[in-house]
């Protein structure tokens, strides 16, 4: 019986492997948070311009109208394994909630490379690649910049965006880790926008409010740190209340220009959605991909933000 299992097994991998062979050309499927945000359109486009070199490929792109809508997202990916894609490069919303959908696509052998965010380690079979941002390592460079600027104690805010997101859990938990091993600096929240702009404004504004005495806020991602820096400038804390933000669209560029937040963490989303369809391919032809690959993170402030660096990561 047990060399009967083993040949099973074999067969079966054999099976995933020839499937992807014969898959060769066809739709990849790029599903992402939420089409309506800056930084997934660049993530888009980091993925077409891949796509010139991926031959015989066709590619769509999709995402929910909110991050927070994960059931849609996990419709998404569904719809994708009943196509019969080719394969799937995918931004899951949620840990845990996206692995059923993901498996569903490993066991119709269509290969899945994850970006941005991981998944519950349930799942961590049924994909063969994560490329992403080191979260926990780019909210401990947040929090070093939010130390120098402030000092060892007060009062620092977080705004951060959808709860158990798996780019939240390591970049907030990051930040918190670093202030606590750092500094005696004291934690206003967490709050959460759901990555909706105006729901940050909102929340900042009560916070700036119910804390007169804060010396600093961090916004966790592009809706929320565009939130919190407009409620900074509306309440004319802008300068005052020390603000670092992640991600680098205009707004924020915008805003470390003209002094209201001091710092932006800036990922390479271009890259994730070059090199997710890059390896997305590779593993369709066999070749070797790594497991996990950091895509890497760009601290940007007034004084660099006009350098190369800077600029080939800001969109």
């Amino acid at each position: 019986m047990k060399k009967l299992s083993i040949l099973a097994a074999a067969a079966t991998l054999c099976a995933a492997f020839t499937t992807y062979a014969q898959a060769a050309g066809g739709e990849i499927a790029v599903i992402v948070k939420t089409a309506n945000s800056n930084y997934w359109q660049n993530v888009q486009k980091g993925a077409t311009a891949a796509m010139a070199n991926a031959k015989g490929y066709t590619m769509t792109f999709q995402g929910p109208a909110a991050e927070s809508d994960i059931a849609a997202e996990v419709n998404m990916v569904e719809n994708a394994v009943n196509r019969h894609v080719a394969g799937i490069v995918l931004a899951p919303s949620d840990p845990d909630a996206l692995v059923p959908a993901i498996k569903k696509a490993w066991e119709a052998h269509i290969p899945v490379v994850l970006i941005d965010s991981m998944i519950s380690d349930a799942g961590k079979q049924y994909y063969q690649s994560f490329l992403s941002t080191d979260n926990n390592k780019a909210g401990e460079l947040c929090a070093k910049a939010m130390i120098d600027k402030v000092g060892q104690t007060g009062k620092v805010a977080i705004m951060s965006y959808v709860p158990g997101a798996g780019s939240e859990i390591g970049r907030v938990g990051g930040f918190r880790k670093y202030l606590a091993a750092h500094s005696k600096l004291q934690i206003v929240g967490p709050f959460y926008s759901q990555s909706q702009m105006a729901t940050a404004l909102n929340q900042t504004t009560d916070v700036l409010s119910a804390n007169p005495d804060l010396k600093g806020i961090f916004g966790a991602n592009e809706p929320t740190a565009i939130g919190m820096g407009r409620a900074l400038a509306q309440s004319g804390k802008a300068g005052k209340v020390v603000a670092i933000g992640f991600d680098g669209n205009q707004d924020l560029q915008g805003f470390v220009r003209d002094g209201t937040i001091q710092g932006i963490a800036v990922q390479s989303s271009y890259q994730m959605g070059y090199k997710g369809i890059q390896t997305l391919v590779n593993v369709i032809d066999h070749k070797p991909v790594a497991k996990v690959v950091d895509t890497g993170v760009v601290m940007v402030d007034k004084q660099n933000i006009d350098t190369p660096e800077a600029k080939n990561v800001l969109y």
